[in-house]
């Protein structure tokens, strides 16, 4: 169960980085996702189930005229289980599911023997037993440990109230002997055998969630912190997981940001399986990796023709450019002095940008920087899903200009203004807008999707609320589905 629960949640490779006290991203599992996480599981359970071999049973008993009879049930096998109704439930302890109306199938060998007069008798066949109204229970519980998530279960059982044995072969005394002699060891050891499968299934699942990489890499240029911060938090009717999630640039320390966020602040509304709640300081941090790894410069060189980069073009925006390098053709270079600001507020993202951009001239083989403007840019826009990444669309609010340095003469900001504003709206933005359309990655686990989903924006966060689909042609191998299918994300 708490293996399919991180599937909804996680997205995680490479090795550990420091986790911190604090969680910028918070994921909250409703009633209504714990219900198709449980019934996820029973499905492919029991799609995968492989049978499960019990310790044979020896009995002896003592028979009228036929004396001391000794009896082995050996290759006791469980063959199949099915379940017609089942629950899930999150409470302080921790999450339980309860399978209720569960049948098997068990498969035997027979075999008795007894000695009447000196003579030894014996005979052998097989048996099918039935097994109905089975009731399998599971709490299981989780907390953070080192950064990672430890699973633990804190009750399990199984209770079988009937079965139906079959035998092939056999006298009639045998049959009813059988019977009653041994259903309930058969039932004590299937019941044995399905909790002893528990344990061992939860162990497994404890080793590799304590194994699980705690970074998400991207192309080697930054690392999110994906660890644990604090023990689940479990509700009456929902399970809240706080990761790191900060981004910072690959091989350095992780630095501390004030977060905005509090457990207080989560959704779980039952309406969506799955909330996850991003703060602010999470894209800040993206921005900021980002920056130090000096992803935020660009040459423009190539314009639509209203902004021919020629400096007959601009000789009556700048004369004096015009005059010392007559009809040569241009280059601009934006290079951002800092990372970007994102700012989220009710109902809209905004972002400050702070940039230089250098006019360059062409003169023969040479790049030669005539002047540099001090540009600050203030966008604006909305949010929303697609897939399973958040996805959003900039536009131009306002800007201001600075002249930094000039080698042809000041020359007043108002005079290319209109000019820069035209190419922030006509080529900046829309260059924005290309990365921003292929999207922030929610941690999703590959194999599964968001559905119907939306975005709230309260001040200083995104949460989105959202159903979740599985693809069944994914494997569901537990080390195959748990580990991510990290996607390269390019920059150019």
């Amino acid at each position: 169960m708490a293996s399919l629960l991180l599937l909804l949640l996680l997205s995680i490779s490479l090795p550990s980085i420091s986790s911190k006290s604090e969680g910028y991203i918070s994921a909250t599992i409703s009633t209504k996702g714990l219900t198709f996480a449980k019934d996820l599981l029973i499905s492919q359970s029991i799609d995968s189930f492989e049978p499960i071999q019990v310790p044979d049973i020896e009995k002896s008993t003592r028979i009228p005229l036929l004396g001391e009879v000794h009896v082995v049930a050996s290759d006791v096998t469980i063959e199949s289980v099915n379940v017609s109704g089942s629950s899930v439930a999150a409470g302080e302890s921790g999450i339980t599911i309860v399978a209720s109306g569960a049948s098997a199938k068990v498969r035997l060998n027979w075999r008795y023997w007894y000695s009447s007069w000196f003579v030894e008798v014996s005979d052998e066949g097989t048996a099918s037993v039935q097994v109905e109204d089975m009731e399998i229970g599971l709490t299981i519980g989780m907390k953070s440990e080192n950064g990672a998530l430890k699973a633990y279960i804190t009750e399990s059982g199984c209770y079988i109230t009937d079965l139906n044995i079959v035998t092939d072969g056999g006298a009639s005394w045998f049959y009813q002997m059988f019977i009653d002699g041994f259903g309930d060891h058969i039932k004590s050891s299937v019941e044995t055998a399905i909790t002893q499968k528990i344990t061992e299934v939860t162990i497994k699942l404890d080793s590799l969630l304590q194994n699980l990489p705690k970074e998400v890499n991207l192309n080697n240029i930054a690392s999110m912190n994906v660890t644990f911060v604090k023990d689940p938090l479990f509700k009456s009717s929902s399970v809240e997981f706080d990761i790191n999630g900060l981004f910072v640039p690959s091989e350095e320390e992780n630095r501390e940001l004030v977060s905005r966020f509090s457990s207080e602040d989560s959704v779980s509304d039952s309406s969506k399986m799955l909330w996850i709640s991003l703060d602010e300081a999470v894209f800040n941090s993206a921005s900021d990796a980002l920056f130090q790894a000096g992803l935020m410069n660009w040459i423009v060189d190539t314009v639509p023709e209203e902004f021919f980069l020629n400096t007959a073009t601009w000789r009556f925006l700048i004369p004096q450019l015009y005059k010392k390098y007559p009809n040569a053709d241009m280059a601009l270079n934006i290079s951002l002095t800092s990372s970007p600001v994102v700012k989220i507020t009710v109902g809209k993202l905004g972002a400050s940008i702070n940039s230089d951009l250098v006019i360059n001239v062409l003169d023969g083989t040479e790049t030669v920087p005539v002047a540099c403007v001090a540009i600050v840019v203030s966008v604006s826009g909305s949010a929303e899903v697609a897939g399973n990444n958040i996805i959003s669309k900039a536009e131009l609010n306002d800007f201001s200009l600075e002249l930094k340095w000039s080698n042809v003469g000041n020359f007043h900001m108002s005079l290319i203004k209109g000019t820069i504003r035209l190419f922030l709206k006509r080529i900046c933005i829309p260059y924005l807008n290309k990365y921003l359309k292929e999207g922030f990655p929610l941690p999703i686990i590959h194999g599964f999707t968001l559905e119907n989903a939306y975005i709230l924006m309260p001040s200083a966060k995104i949460i989105v609320g959202s159903d979740v689909t599985f693809n069944e042609s994914v494997s569901v191998d537990l080390r195959a589905s748990i580990l991510p299918q990290v996607k390269e994300i390019k920059y150019e």
